[in-house]
């Protein structure tokens, strides 16, 4: 080695494995050394959002944040929260739905 260059410059270039021969969105990768030293490019899937309250829009806690078709793999119980809107609203929303229409209905008592 000589001393002016620096490693990163002595990285081999990979070629796409996959369908798709440009750098899309779906089509990252990432570099990924082997045991027997070869580099390879490893195909990175994308980062999940995961489900969000139709109200006021934070993430929704205790459902995993995963892509749709690793939804599907789930159980019922793990793809949503064992609660009234369970999965589709926040605790505070739905804590605050109720309260409300308990005193709309008292309300109409009165």
């Amino acid at each position: 080695l000589l001393a002016g260059t620096s490693l990163a410059a002595m990285v081999e270039r990979l070629a796409y494995r996959r369908h798709s021969r440009y750098n899309t969105k779906s089509n990252k990768t990432r570099l990924l050394r082997t045991p027997g030293g070869r580099l390879t490019s490893l195909v990175v899937k994308k980062k999940a959002k995961g489900p969000a309250c139709g109200d006021c829009g934070k993430r929704i806690i205790g459902v995993p944040a995963l892509r749709p078709q690793e939804y599907r793999r789930l159980k019922k119980r793990e793809r949503r929260v064992n609660r009234a809107y369970g999965g589709s609203r926040c605790a505070k929303c739905v804590r605050t739905r109720v309260v409300r229409a308990f005193l709309i209905e008292e309300q109409k008592c009165v």
